[in-house]
């Protein structure tokens, strides 16, 4: 098995890895839909979506690990950075880790996530960092095709029938304690705003809550209450799920380390 790589703490570097991370996990639960969508557009449609995230994830890594050189660190690629860390080394958000649920926790959390990572992208265009930026303008068309995707189904699920509306009032009570922590700022959101590296997402908060309403409502959602409960998978504290996950993901990488197609 290959030794894991350890990873730079540098504020810069773990805002990054907090960006590629998420994209990453989301990718990988979109993907567990292949072959089992409700319908086979639908089937092509979260496969497509995933790899827009993988490629998402795959651009941000790589800078991820071409500014740890630059900053003097060791230089780990896309699939070092991967395959090849630990868990507690992952910076993904605890919601994108949560098991896939059924097909209305699959809308919910998509919608969630594509709404956020549209205002996040519209941000990091104006980055200081010139490679964020170009990454970001190609993202930010992606996420907007995401976000009406999973919109138009918050709205068919909630405005269907009975069972539908029932599924996807399940997710909103799954799924909202985790949202939160999409907010919470620490000292890594601190540095990014102040090197100009990109926004702190909690001032995306009240534009991301204003257009969940606006669905939600056509979607005859009811969203649940704040909670005092806080994930915490961007400081690398996960859920009992990311494990899984990864042991899914890495162990070709680890038993035939350097393999290649």
């Amino acid at each position: 098995m290959h030794a894991s790589i350890s990873v730079s703490p540098d504020p810069s570097v773990q805002y990054l890895l907090r960006i590629g991370d998420t994209c990453l996990l989301a990718a990988q639960r979109l993907a567990e839909w292949c072959g089992h969508a409700p319908m086979l557009e639908e089937d092509i449609a979260l496969s497509n979506m995933a790899l827009d995230l993988v490629g998402q994830a795959r651009a941000v890594l790589t800078r991820a690990g071409r500014l740890e050189a630059e900053l003097g660190g060791a230089m780990h690629d896309e699939d070092q950075l991967a395959f090849l860390r630990d868990e507690r080394d992952f910076r993904n958000l605890t919601l994108a880790e949560l098991p896939r649920g059924d097909f209305a926790v699959t809308v919910l959390r998509n919608f969630a996530l594509a709404t956020f990572f549209k205002l996040l992208w519209t941000k990091l265009e104006r980055s200081s960092d010139a490679e964020l930026a170009g990454i970001a303008g190609k993202a930010l068309k992606e996420a907007r095709y995401h976000q009406e995707h999973a919109g138009d189904w918050l709205v068919r699920l909630g405005d269907g029938n009975e069972e539908s509306a029932r599924r996807l009032h399940a997710a909103a009570d799954l799924l909202w304690p985790y949202m939160a922590e999409i907010f919470e700022s620490d000292a890594v959101d601190e540095a990014a705003l102040a090197s100009g590296l990109g926004p702190r997402w909690a001032d995306l908060q009240a534009d991301w809550r204003a257009e969940l309403d606006a669905v939600a409502s056509a979607a005859r959602l009811m969203l649940p209450a704040e909670r005092s409960f806080r994930s915490t998978g961007k400081s690398g504290r996960h859920s009992e799920h990311l494990g899984y996950i990864l042991a899914e993901m890495q162990q070709l990488q680890r038993t035939f380390p350097g393999g290649t197609w």
